[in-house]
């Protein structure tokens, strides 16, 4: 399962693994309790393959990010919340990603970003981000 394929529906909690299309939208099943709901075409959708998260030189794509979490973390769950404080977010991010753009991402995308990193992993679908980073890693090393 690719990163392709998981989205976040804005106004409902968690993440969304798509199921099946249709004409109108899609229907899709939720990676916190398996509930199917459909989201039509009018839904504010983002797919996490195609987020990326402010630094302060470039934009860094969410799986990248999500591979660094993975890698303090040793592929186990976050040591903090994601309803820990401010501070203990902002701490945990920059351990993470020290160069993050501190202006732009608010302590409310850290919130999600540790919130769905915690469900991919209990949802064993981190393995994704190990598949399609082989073939930006090389790119990243030439620079």
């Amino acid at each position: 399962m690719s990163l392709d394929k998981i989205l976040s529906v804005s106004g409902k909690p968690g993440l969304y693994q798509i199921v099946t299309q249709t004409r109108t939208g899609a229907v899709v099943e939720s990676l916190i309790d398996k509930k199917r709901i459909t989201v039509g075409a009018h839904s504010n959708i983002s797919i996490l393959s195609e987020i990326a998260i402010y630094t302060l030189t470039e934009e860094v794509p969410l799986r990248e990010v999500l591979k660094k979490v993975k890698e303090k973390e040793a592929g186990k769950p976050t040591s903090i919340s994601h309803k820990d404080g401010k501070d203990t977010l902002e701490e945990f991010f920059f351990e993470v990603l020290p160069d993050y753009d501190e202006d732009r991402v608010y302590p409310s995308d850290i919130k999600k970003v540790v919130q769905w990193y915690n469900l991919l992993q209990k949802n064993n679908l981190l393995d994704a981000l190990d598949a399609e980073e082989d073939t930006t890693e090389t790119s990243d090393e030439e620079e």
